[in-house]
């Protein structure tokens, strides 16, 4: 395969991932769900919370920063933070500590009834992101989960999982964040248009 052929393939693999996903009415209706669930939290003084390792975590603070900012709308900023921008706090829980508690014991910390917490995990097994999850559920925080094909280990700690039909992780993540934009969208139109 030439260059401009595999340029051509990564276009048309992308592109099937999100055509599935278009004509799944059920998961554009969790999507739409997820944004609602968002828009109750910020309305009754809730806060985002999104964690994820790696590229996951630079996508939860990419979409932190979209709602704590601004997307489409000069709007009032809202309360979204990604666990993983505290790097003092990241590396001494990871050290002393574990590595796996780093996002349940800022979420055991910080995490309130009215909050949402957005784990991130292309593989569906990143054991930190679980344990936050775990943790976000006994506080009472509403817990999403934005997967790839894989959602066994995350079935019984998220409320809602938006699963992304592939295991190539370039593609699910650049379906994470078209669905966090997507997100974004509908609850800056829900709260300030």
């Amino acid at each position: 395969m030439d260059n401009k052929e595999l340029i051509i393939s990564r276009f048309r693999q992308n592109l099937r991932v999100k055509e599935q996903l278009l004509e799944n009415a059920e998961f554009i209706e969790r999507l739409n769900l997820v944004a609602q669930k968002i828009v109750d939290s910020f309305k009754n003084g809730g806060r985002l919370w999104l964690c994820g390792n790696g590229g996951s975590a630079a996508d939860a603070q990419h979409l932190a920063a979209e709602f704590s900012g601004r997307y489409y709308i000069n709007r009032p900023p809202l309360p979204a933070e990604a666990l993983h921008v505290n790097t003092s706090y990241l590396t001494a829980v990871a050290n002393d500590f574990n590595y796996q508690q780093i996002f349940s014991r800022y979420i055991e910390a910080q995490g309130q009834k009215n909050d949402v917490l957005i784990g991130l995990s292309t593989s569906g097994k990143s054991k930190n992101v679980i344990e936050a999850m775990k943790t976000a559920q006994k506080k009472g925080v509403t817990t999403i989960a934005f997967l790839g094909e894989f959602t066994a280990d995350f079935e019984s700690c998220s409320d809602i999982i938006l699963s992304v039909p592939s295991n190539d992780t370039p593609r699910i993540q650049e379906t994470h964040i078209l669905l966090g934009h997507i997100i974004c969208e509908l609850v800056e139109r829900t709260m300030f248009s």
